[in-house]
């Protein structure tokens, strides 16, 4: 009966139907007290079983069923005087003879229901595999998408490759960006950073080559070692750089730079 720490399936929807003994009903009745997985299963037995009924044709009285039970009933004295005589059936022996015959049809009424009902459960459980299957399907698409875009960044004969220095002549700390205005991509590794007082943060710069105002392009923060990256910020497609720059700003970011520039890089003809 048990299946592990639960009732079996098959032994809920018996126990659902009342064709299980006394004795394997008290237990199911016992184990149903401490258990916070079968009772749930047992209510969706119990729900299967209500859709089944009430999905049974049902059929309206014959005509003229009432006209022909009223007669019978006015009938009745001159039957009740030819039936003196007749040698009378005990009741145990009709029902004796006729059991088989009327138990067999409701054997196979839950023969049915008991395959319906497993074959429902079996379905649910392959929709639910399916939907989980759909789900890492997608997750995989979405993170190969992602890394398929960043390549083709880093491997783009126009990308442009820049090197981030600080204005000190100290050549630390660094960065260097990889941008590619025609999609708008960008790349920044950036290493031997100073970690940031609280509730400021670093914030990387896009200098378009036309003259408008600088266009923010992530805010980062280094790890313990200062090192830190911005990848794919999403950006407008189309705007050539002339330089890129990094300021420390508000946690927030800011809409514009504010002076200092800790690191700058200016464009080159040759884009490295």
């Amino acid at each position: 009966m048990m299946q592990g720490a639960h009732i079996s399936q098959e032994d809920l929807i018996l126990f659902a139907m009342q064709a299980l003994s006394e004795g394997e009903s008290a237990a199911v009745h016992a184990h149903l007290k401490h258990c916070d997985t079968c009772p749930t299963e047992l209510a969706q037995i119990n729900g299967d079983l209500a859709l089944v009924a009430m999905s049974v044709e049902q059929h309206a009285v014959p005509k003229g069923a009432r006209e022909r039970f009223m007669n019978r009933i006015e009938a009745a004295p001159n039957e009740e005087q030819e039936l003196i005589g007749t040698p009378v059936v005990a009741i145990d022996t009709i029902r004796t003879s006729s059991g088989p015959s009327v138990w067999i049809p409701w054997m196979a009424v839950a023969a049915m229901l008991l395959v319906s009902i497993l074959m429902g459960w079996h379905i649910r459980t392959l929709n639910e595999e399916l939907r989980r299957q759909s789900d890492v399907l997608a997750t995989e698409a979405a993170a190969n998408s992602h890394a398929q875009e960043v390549l083709q960044l880093l491997t783009a004969p126009a990308a442009k490759r820049v090197t981030l220095i600080t204005s000190k002549a100290k050549p630390v700390p660094t960065a260097r960006a990889v941008y590619l205005a025609e999609s708008g991509g960008l790349i920044l590794q950036a290493n031997d950073l100073e970690q940031l007082a609280a509730g400021t943060t670093y914030e990387l710069w896009v200098i378009p080559a036309n003259g408008q105002a600088p266009i923010p392009a992530g805010l980062f923060k280094p790890d313990a070692a200062g090192s830190a990256s911005v990848v794919l910020p999403p950006l407008p497609k189309g705007v050539p750089a002339k330089a890129f720059g990094v300021t420390v700003e508000k946690a927030e970011g800011s809409a514009a730079p504010t002076a200092p520039i800790l690191l700058s890089g200016a464009v080159s003809a040759s884009g490295e």
